[in-house]
């Protein structure tokens, strides 16, 4: 009843059903930028694959002088040395292409880490109203698939393109050289290609997005069900987390065939009209060769020639549409880039100096969605070393009031103040560097109780982690582990019971040492046992410092030297336990209403013994 929490607003955010922004010059110079780190590995790979396109364009004038040696001039020593030197071609091109290869693959796998540690580091720049609008599934979709989208242009796309344009000019330049009316007759073979593409182009922009969108979604029903497995289990909901994954992943079946449709058409109408471009050159060198314009023997190379230029016009389609496809990703990872944080330092803001601990609120408002109001009018001094609980029935304002003191949000309107600082004048780290937070629900990382408990100072010394584990009750249960403190807590600290990871969240707050604690009352869900031990672990932490605790059980509430009733986002009452009782007003009302209902659970129980016992 007392525990619910009024949170942000939680929208879907598919970017198929936003209109991404254009890709405009500017985006093309943020995204080149990612190979200026790297502009000695890419010049090698842009010389050598430009030296190994020379000798691809070498290749037919050999031919050339080849059938020139055996048809016209007959000679054996000529025709031997020009095959050797074409194996000598070959064996340069061989080598161009491993140092090309390789410094393409250098450079793509160095921009991966740079964009996703990139990505990663804005991420965690971005204010809490940014996670509760997004799922965790689509953030990793876009810190990996679509991150490898960008290395796809940055690398593969622009060294085919490259390789392809300078293919192609060369051999636009040779043909001209050869024969200068058929390059006008390719020109316009060229026109008809470029318009296809184009064409294609933007359909493969649209749905190319749509299906990484789709990924996303798959992502997020993986990570949810996997990290919720205790509930779809407890639950028996396998079959619909199976049905849910399905359905996601048939969304992105069924965006992916369309896309594979227009890719199947495109590649199959790219075809059609490369093979068409090449009959058309055979019939217009044949022409030439019968009108006398072209030598006989030339006509090998020429066509070869052709052949190239008709091929490259139809890759650049081809690479013109999947660099098309990939933009749509790379939208995707700069529209994360450019969120910008709704809660930011100042500029030149100093840091917080050690505090005391004194709280004030005052006269605080604060909004979620504009007009709907969670806090209206607070005025609250909490001083140092206080406890303060708050209380309230669900929806009155408690967890919003307790975000705003680490500055999780800002208040609508209103300051919120440490020591007569106001928040909003000192650096974000620096203040919550001197608050230590335990949650209702404890969250672990997936490594060692070692590792988790360090998580709240990691330079501290294994005696200092020690100590606070002893501090917190839990090194006695810690020994008892196969591994001691190197014992892995599994995903979420899913090996340990509630209360064990309660005691190592409030080992992690001890070894903090923080001069400010904020509560989410941490025993609201543990037996009898595990409760008393965390009550006596919290009792300590509490020693000397300044305390808010949102209390669930109003119990709990006699350890608090104040309490601060709240009701619709107003504060209106506060006083000690007996005081608010003898007020008879709201929290004597919600603690005599708690109180029957715990007598009837006892009582529920004593009935439930007899029967058994009978």
């Amino acid at each position: 009843m007392f525990g619910r929490r009024r949170r942000a607003p939680r929208h879907d955010s598919n970017t198929s059903d936003i209109a991404l922004p254009a890709f405009t010059a500017v985006s093309w110079q943020r995204l080149f930028s990612y190979l200026l780190p790297y502009k000695g590995w890419m010049a090698l790979a842009m010389v050598t694959l430009a030296l190994g396109n020379a000798i691809n364009l070498a290749f037919p004038l050999v031919i050339v002088r080849l059938l020139d040696s055996v048809l016209q001039q007959h000679e054996a020593t000529q025709l031997s040395k020009l095959a050797l030197g074409l194996v000598g071609l070959f064996f340069l091109g061989a080598i161009f292409n491993l140092f090309q290869s390789y410094s393409l693959n250098y450079v793509g796998e160095r921009i991966v880490i740079d964009l996703r540690t990139t990505l990663y580091r804005h991420l965690h720049n971005l204010s809490l109203d940014f996670f509760a609008n997004r799922r965790v599934g689509e953030l990793v979709s876009r810190l990996s698939s679509d991150v490898t989208q960008v290395r796809s242009v940055l690398t593969n796309n622009i060294s085919q393109f490259l390789g392809s344009t300078i293919s192609l000019v060369g051999s636009v330049v040779i043909v001209f050289l050869l024969n200068p009316r058929l390059v006008v007759f390719v020109l316009l073979l060229a026109l008809v290609v470029v318009g296809v593409a184009s064409l294609f182009g933007r359909i493969f922009t649209r749905w190319s997005t749509r299906v990484q969108d789709e990924l996303a979604s798959a992502t997020v029903a993986v990570e949810e069900g996997l990290q919720g497995v205790r509930i779809v289990k407890s639950f028996t909901r396998e079959a619909y987390e199976i049905n849910r994954y399905h359905l996601a992943m048939q969304a992105m079946l069924n965006s992916s065939l369309r896309l594979a449709f227009f890719r199947s058409g495109f590649g199959a109408l790219m075809a059609f009209l490369g093979f068409s471009s090449i009959a058309a050159i055979l019939w217009f060198s044949g022409r030439e060769v019968l009108a006398g314009r072209l030598e006989f023997s030339t006509i090998s190379g020429f066509l070869i020639y052709a052949i190239t230029i008709a091929a490259n016009i139809g890759l650049l389609a081809g690479l013109y549409g999947q660099l098309r496809e990939a933009l749509g990703a790379v939208q995707r990872v700069f529209e994360i880039m450019d969120t910008v944080p709704t809660i930011a330092d100042a500029p030149g803001a100093p840091p917080l100096p050690a505090v005391k601990g004194a709280i004030q609120l005052d006269h605080v408002a604060f909004e979620y969605e504009a007009g709907i109001g969670v806090l209206e009018d607070v005025s609250l001094d909490i001083q140092p070393g206080e406890i303060i609980a708050l209380v309230g029935p669900s929806g009155a304002g408690k967890s919003t009031l307790f975000n705003l003191i680490p500055r999780f949000y800002d208040p609508t309107q209103g300051t919120v103040s440490i020591d007569g600082q106001d928040l909003r004048a000192v650096t974000q780290q620096s203040l919550r560097a001197q608050i230590g937070l335990v949650p209702q629900e404890t969250i672990l990382f997936g490594g060692t109780i070692r590792e988790n408990i360090a998580y709240g100072r990691l330079d501290a010394t294994k005696t200092e982690l020690i100590d606070a584990a002893k501090a917190a009750n839990a090194h006695e249960f810690i020994l008892a582990t196969p591994q001691g403190y190197d014992t892995l807590v599994g995903e979420r600290g899913i090996k340990l019971s509630g209360g064990q990871r309660q005691r190592i969240a409030i080992a992690r707050a001890i070894l903090k040492d923080p001069r400010i604690l904020l509560l989410d009352e941490a025993t609201s869900s543990l037996d009898s046992e595990s409760e008393e031990l965390v009550q006596d672990a919290l009792n300590r932490l509490m020693q000397g410092r300044t305390s808010v605790i949102i209390a669930h059980r109003l119990s709990t509430t006699k350890i608090a030297h104040r309490i601060v009733v709240l009701d619709h986002g107003r504060l209106v009452e506060q006083g000690s336990h007996d005081e608010l009782m003898a007020l008879d007003g709201l929290y004597a009302h919600l603690y005599t209403m708690q109180f029957r209902d715990n007598n009837s659970r006892v009582a529920d129980g004593k009935v439930q013994a007899q029967l058994l016992s009978a």
